[in-house]
């Protein structure tokens, strides 16, 4: 799985992830945790790998997404 956040993407801040399918996480969702989007094209396990993928790096990819969007 290939997790994205692009350089000229918009608000709220997310990433894509990629793999047979693709999703997309808001990583300021509800109470703070991440939240799913979207997803096409992906099985229910790719999302929940995805979704344990960014919340266990909850504390970085908001940060990342900041130093990218400045």
């Amino acid at each position: 799985m290939r997790y994205v956040i692009f350089v000229d993407d918009h608000e709220p801040a997310h990433v894509h992830e990629f793999g047979d399918g693709e999703a997309k996480t808001n990583l300021r969702g509800s109470e703070a945790k991440p939240e799913l989007l979207s997803a096409a094209g992906m099985t229910r396990t790719d999302i929940r790998h995805a979704m344990r993928t960014v919340k266990a790096q909850q504390a970085m990819l908001p940060e990342r997404w900041n130093e990218i969007h400045e």
